[in-house]
């Protein structure tokens, strides 16, 4: 089944306006939603609308307002704020260019959209923006209207299309400087920095695809209640005990020395199965000491 849009308006750069409609890049099929029940009789909780003077309220009885002074609201009606919207509130206003490492990602909101073309006349306009940005290695910042609030967002050339990005304002990200007391100024030596860029070297994914990182929770959590409907009894997993770090420098040499190892026997392997194989490692290490 394709996919909808969740917006339709215009990319605009100065005079140039092109047609484009967004999807949202997220999927969320993947989600397994727990409903609350009854303790007694396993019933689904329900979630009602209620007035304190009339009970239960329809959705058709429900209006919008804002609270001016304690307990005293203004209505205010829906459709007569869109008719405030300009129609610029229908459009992606490019402010400008920016270079792609110009805007660090902890100002990425996480919800981004593929931009693509709304009909054959956008066809041209998209193809030249994109290719140019390209060319350019450049980001476009600029604001949209979405779910009636204006918002700053960051346009990417990626794999052909145009992404999306909704970016948090600068005064709602916390600074470093906010956290950085809990830091505890320390002397590296040259030894334990270079075991340290080793132990990084050997763990490098010279084959890396993010598809092979799956939500193991999602698909933990389908195994057990799949077992719940088949009536079997669940077992706690158990957790394998993490070595202590008694000697900094003795724990990098033994973290590189699996690495390298666990890099020559399976150079492409994703990273469940090297963590898995550190520790059948350790594990056999203990046995044999003891």
């Amino acid at each position: 089944m394709a996919p909808r849009s969740s917006w339709k308006g215009f990319l605009k750069l100065s005079l140039v306006s092109v047609p484009v409609k967004a999807y949202t890049a997220a999927v969320s099929s993947a989600e397994i939603r727990l409903n609350q029940l009854h303790d007694d009789c396993h019933a689904r909780i329900r979630y009602q609308k209620t007035c304190p003077e009339h009970g239960e309220v329809t959705n058709d009885k429900i209006v919008s307002g804002y609270e001016f002074a304690k307990g005293q609201y203004v209505v205010i009606d829906l459709e007569e704020l869109a008719k405030l919207r300009s129609k610029s509130d229908h459009s992606v206003q490019i402010d400008g260019f920016i270079a792609p490492d110009a805007l660090d990602p902890i100002y990425h909101s996480g919800k981004t959209y593929y931009l693509v073309p709304d009909g054959a006349v956008g066809q041209k306009p998209y193809a030249l923006l994109h290719h140019a940005m390209t060319e350019q290695r450049v980001n476009a910042l600029a604001k949209i209207v979405l779910s009636g609030r204006e918002q700053v967002v960051i346009v990417r050339p990626v794999d052909g299309l145009l992404l999306m990005t909704v970016l948090s304002h600068d005064a709602k990200v916390r600074k470093p400087e906010e956290v950085r007391d809990d830091l505890v100024e320390q002397e590296l030596s040259e030894a334990e920095v270079a075991l340290t860029k080793t132990l990084i070297d050997a763990s490098v994914l010279s084959d890396f695809k993010f598809s092979r990182y799956r939500d193991e929770y999602v698909d933990k959590l389908t195994k057990v209640i799949q077992a719940k409907v088949d009536g079997q009894e669940l077992v706690q997993v158990p957790d394998h005990e993490e070595p202590k770090i008694l000697n900094l420098m003795e724990a990098l040499k033994r973290s590189v020395a699996e690495a390298q190892l666990g890099s020559a026997e399976e150079p492409v392997a994703a990273p469940r199965k090297q963590a898995a194989s550190a520790s059948r490692k350790k594990t056999t290490r203990k046995k044999k000491s003891g």
